[in-house]
């Protein structure tokens, strides 16, 4: 009996951690694809050739690890389910233990923005996982399905489909929460303080740069700014500056400073402002930081002394209401 009982706890927790780990990354599949670039990266793995795929690996492998937490909590085809959560975990392990070993990437990522540990906390959360996933192995006989086979595998279904459509949503449109700094109501004044412990702040690196001063404490003081943020001109969506010229226009119109910014060559940026006939002027900024500050390429943040006030992904443009 006692034996039955520590199975289905460790049954509930470590496919709760799975389902929780999945979901974070699942509302911000870009977080997961930057994460994946700096993998493959030739500092780390040096596997470039993959870094055209990392979204669609990103995605495949949320989504995977999402349902095999769900699998395991109904007890559908245990037998694969825990030798894939073995699978995956112990590729997991690998990676974090390489990032951590080389001090390769200070972040792994496993939690997105949600929660962050160093990679030798990550390797030990791994260690750990799949010491329960082996007892759950060894342990097989002792899980069993909640539902019948056919009721399961609906859910099963219900939920890849669900799970697949927060993908699409997030992908067209923004993170349905959005754990980073930069999020709607933060302060990014406030987000630069040092904190007590002379940690990095949550904000570093915000620079907003012309060809001779930084302006963005200037900016950071102004009542309504609207920033265009393109953080790499040749990736960027072309559809979306007819949008972004129309909210740009109607924002001017209502009192905004209006500023682009990219890490983009100026040239580039040029010949988008004569295409489109943008009217602002483009400053630079790390595209790291504009990466973390809005998952849109072209996108749209507005602020008001150095608050928050919104995000839109080009394609809701229409949607703002100044």
């Amino acid at each position: 009996m006692f034996i039955k009982l520590i199975v289905h706890l460790t049954r509930i927790f470590v496919g709760a951690m799975f389902i929780f780990s999945g979901f974070v990354k699942l509302v911000d599949p870009i977080g997961s694809q930057y994460k994946f670039e700096e993998y493959f990266g030739e500092s780390v793995l040096n596997l470039e050739f993959l870094i055209p795929y990392a979204l669609p690996f990103s995605i495949v492998l949320i989504i995977v690890e999402i349902m095999l937490g769900v699998s395991l909590l109904l007890g559908y085809k245990s037998k694969g389910t825990v030798l894939s959560l073995l699978g995956l975990t112990t590729l997991f392990l690998f990676l974090t233990w390489y990032s951590a070993y080389y001090n390769k990437v200070t972040d792994c990522g496993c939690f997105g923005d949600a929660i962050k540990l160093t990679p030798w906390e990550t390797f030990w959360k791994n260690v750990v996982l799949i010491g329960l996933i082996l007892v759950l192995l060894f342990r097989l006989k002792n899980i069993k399905e909640i539902f019948p086979k056919k009721l399961s595998a609906v859910l099963m279904i219900l939920a890849l489909g669900s799970f697949s459509y927060i993908t699409f949503h997030v992908l067209n449109h923004l993170p349905i929460i959005d754990f980073r700094a930069y999020a709607v109501g933060k302060n990014i004044n406030e987000g630069m303080k040092y904190p007590e412990d002379g940690s990095i702040p949550p904000v570093h690196d915000f620079m907003l740069e012309d060809t001779q001063n930084d302006l963005a404490p200037e900016i950071l003081a102004m009542d309504k700014v609207l920033l265009v943020i393109v953080y790499n001109a040749s990736k960027s969506n072309d559809k979306g500056f007819t949008e972004i010229k129309k909210v740009a226009d109607k924002a001017i119109a209502k009192g905004y400073n209006v500023y682009g910014v990219s890490a983009s060559f100026e040239d580039d940026l040029i010949l988008i402002q004569n295409n489109y006939d943008l009217p602002f002027n483009f400053l630079f900024c790390d595209e790291t930081t504009l990466k973390t500050m809005i998952r849109a390429n072209p996108g749209v943040m507005t602020l008001s002394k150095g608050t928050v006030t919104g995000k839109w992904n080009w394609n809701d443009t229409a949607n703002i209401k100044l």
